[in-house]
């Protein structure tokens, strides 16, 4: 874990390999989104700015109407 690298009071798990810093959940995006990174394979940080996602697309409520 390290501190977030534009709000230095917040842990973060999220690290950019590439520029070697740590982002929160609210900084969480690619600095260099198509500029080629050997890192982005498996960069979390890519992925989840790349795929759009946030908190509540990885949270399912499931009722009867979307489960038929």
């Amino acid at each position: 874990m390290g501190r977030c690298a534009n709000h230095p009071e917040r842990q973060t798990s999220y690290l950019c390999m590439k520029h070697n810093i740590y982002l929160c959940d609210q900084c969480l995006t690619c600095r260099d989104p198509d500029i080629y990174c050997k890192f982005r394979s498996s960069c979390p940080i890519h992925f989840v700015t790349k795929k759009g996602f946030d908190d509540t697309d990885t949270q399912h409520t499931f009722t009867k109407e979307n489960l038929s």
